[in-house]
Formats: C-alpha cells, structure tokens, sequence
C-alpha cells in the first residue's frame, strides 16, 4: 500500500512539474509574440524584417536606409536597405556597431567592445576618429561629436572636435550609460541604464536627474514632439516620450529590447527592435499638430 501511494505521489509530482514548465514555457512564448500595442492614435507596422539585431538607424538622403546589426565577434556589420528593400552590406568584420549618427559627407559609428575605435565612414573610406571602451550612444552637433561608454564603474563621457581632432573627456567613472541628445533648450541629456535616470550634463560637474523611475532607459531621441526613450529590456519593453508640459506617455508597449528611434522624414519615425530582428514605422495620429506638439519640448528641471 505504501509503494503504491509512494508511486502515485511521484507521479502527481511529476505532473505538476510539467505543467509548471508547460505554464512558465507558454509565459515567454506569449511576451515573445505578444503583438506591439500603439498609443490610441498612433500606428506602429512592420517596415524591415529578419535584420539581425538591428541597433542604430540612418535615413539616407535617396530614400534608403542604415542599420548598424549589433553582432559581436566581428560578425556585425552596416546595412543599407534602399527604397526598393533591396539590401547590401556596406561594412563588415564589425564588433558590436552600435550608434550611428550622420556627419559631413558620410556618417560616425562606435563599437560596444573593448579598444574599438569610433570611426567614419566617407566616400566609401573608414578613418578612426578616436579609441574607446565600449562606446556606445553618439551624438553630433556639426561642432563636436559626443560619444558615451557602457562601462561599469569606468565608463566616459567624451567630446571630439572637429576642427582640431582634440578629444575631451567630460565625465569619468560612469556606469551603464547608453544613450544621449540634446535637446531644445540645449542640455545634452544622457541615461544610466541600471539606474532608470536621465542625467544632464551640467558645467558644474554635479550632473542632475531630470528622469527617474525608468526601466533601463536606453537610445534617446528629443524633437518638437518631446524626448523618446526606448527602453533596453528583453520583453514588454516601451517607448516612451516626455511631453512638452512633463507628462510621461507609453507610445508603443510589449516590445522586445528596442534601440535606436530616428525622424522618417515624413513625420513619423523609425523604430530598430533588435530582440525580434526588425524595423518598426511608426506614424503619429492624422490630425494637425496640436499647440502642445509645436512647443519646444521641455523636461522636468532637477
């Protein structure tokens, strides 16, 4: 009798184990394809599919498009996707090509590894600009190109110039810091990704929060319609964006681990999604401009 009841525990144990596997596996199948919800108004669809680990976007002048695909080892590489979809890969041998910003004549992109340089790439030739650790968020204003490094304790905040090829360093000792912007008011903002802030770079040195309580805020974007932040997280990840007035709004939700958000050049914008592999449009609601998303965007001061 005892063997007997001893045998029918185990397989009692034996089924609820299954099924909290079959639970836990049905969990993360459904945040995988979960489909991408909008903001009412706003449309979000599919613009470029299978691009492995897309990370930073560049709207090209003809109507084509870069992606940086954020592999490791040397097999990352930049894409150019044309208009027609056609696709050809411009350069490879990569480690980890994460941001990408347009320059005179050409564009900048770092590598998030140890030693790679941020370089450019201008008629079809690539010169390193300056050494970095793990750069990740560039930005630049035509003057100097910013660039950030995701580090642990030892990450850097630089600026390069243009002009004389000085490099400074602005900021030591950081940690997780992704992504930065400037905005209107002309603070360039930057996010500690562990944390959930935006800093702002401040002459004082003492960097104040402007944003807190993020879920490990990453690419950053500020124009007319306020700040975008895409937050860097493997399921029911948002993009958010800070109104002029300070409100907080979730754009789009249940993404997976979006990166870089750039203008599209006909009013809405583009979105890389590198947990599923693809590019995402998104269009704002058809109505005109309300007053609110004509003013300068604004963030909390600290």
């Amino acid at each position: 009798m005892m063997h007997v009841l001893r045998k029918r525990g185990v397989r009692l144990a034996l089924a609820s184990s299954t099924g909290l596997v079959a639970c836990a596996l049905g969990f993360f199948a459904w945040q995988t394809f979960y489909p991408v919800q909008a903001a009412e108004g706003w449309n979000v669809q599919v613009l470029h599919n299978s691009v492995t680990r897309a990370a930073s976007l560049l709207p090209q002048a003809d109507g084509s498009l870069l992606v940086s695909r954020e592999l490791n080892g040397g097999k990352g590489s930049i894409l150019r996707i044309t208009a027609e979809g056609d696709r050809m890969v411009v350069l490879e041998g990569l480690s980890k090509p994460d941001g990408m910003v347009a320059v005179d004549g050409g564009w900048a992109f770092s590598q998030e590894v140890g030693g790679a340089p941020v370089s450019m790439s201008r008629d079809g030739q690539v010169s390193q600009l300056f050494d970095g650790n793990n750069v990740q968020g560039l930005y630049n204003d035509g003057l100097h190109l910013y660039a950030i490094e995701d580090r642990k304790g030892d990450g850097r905040l630089m600026r390069y110039d243009w002009q004389s090829g000085e490099l400074d360093v602005l900021r030591s000792g950081l940690t997780e810091t992704e992504g930065l912007t400037r905005c209107a008011d002309g603070r360039l903002l930057y996010t500690e990704k562990a944390t959930g802030k935006i800093r702002a770079l401040s002459e004082g040195g003492n960097d104040p929060v402007v944003i807190e309580g993020l879920r490990n805020p990453t690419f950053l974007l500020c124009d007319q319609r306020g700040l975008w932040i895409s937050e860097d997280s493997s399921h029911r990840a948002r993009l958010l964006r800070i109104d002029g007035d300070g409100t907080r709004r979730t754009v789009l939700s249940y993404l997976k681990a979006p990166q870089a958000i750039v203008p599209d050049g006909k009013g809405g914008y583009l979105l890389a999604e590198g947990g599923r592999d693809r590019v995402l449009r998104l269009t704002p609601p058809a109505k005109a401009k309300t007053a609110q998303a004509e003013a300068s965007p604004r963030v909390p001061e600290a």
